[in-house]
């Protein structure tokens, strides 16, 4: 059998990405969390495209000395900052079957902060 942490994130994953679709006027805000590192994209599923992207392994942020979540909420500004030059303001939000806690709940907020409107 699969690893059931894996296999229960993957089914609501795939739950929530029945509904949820980036397109052009509102690209989709993906976010990957991995046991040490967190990543966010913003993504136009219509043309398959990455428009804009940022991580904790971005040398400014993964120089810093600072727990997990506060490196996930310096990825949602420079992301949110990113997507502004961009000309990007609205998004919808893609935790990706993870729960809204913790690192991913303080990367979205930090995101809304900066002017991300989702």
């Amino acid at each position: 059998m699969k690893n059931l942490k894996t296999y229960r994130r993957n089914r609501i994953k795939n739950r929530i990405r029945k509904t949820i679709r980036g397109t052009a006027e509102r690209p989709r805000l993906s976010v990957f969390r991995s046991n040490k590192q967190i990543y966010a994209q913003i993504i136009n599923d219509q043309m398959g495209t990455t428009l804009v992207a940022a991580s904790s392994m971005m040398e400014s942020i993964d120089s810093q000395k600072i727990t997990k979540t506060e490196k996930a909420k310096l990825v949602g500004k420079e992301l949110a900052i990113k997507a502004k030059e961009a000309g990007i303001n609205t998004v919808v939000f893609d935790r990706n079957g993870y729960l809204y806690h913790g690192r991913v709940k303080s990367l979205a907020n930090a995101a809304r902060e900066e002017g991300l409107i989702f």
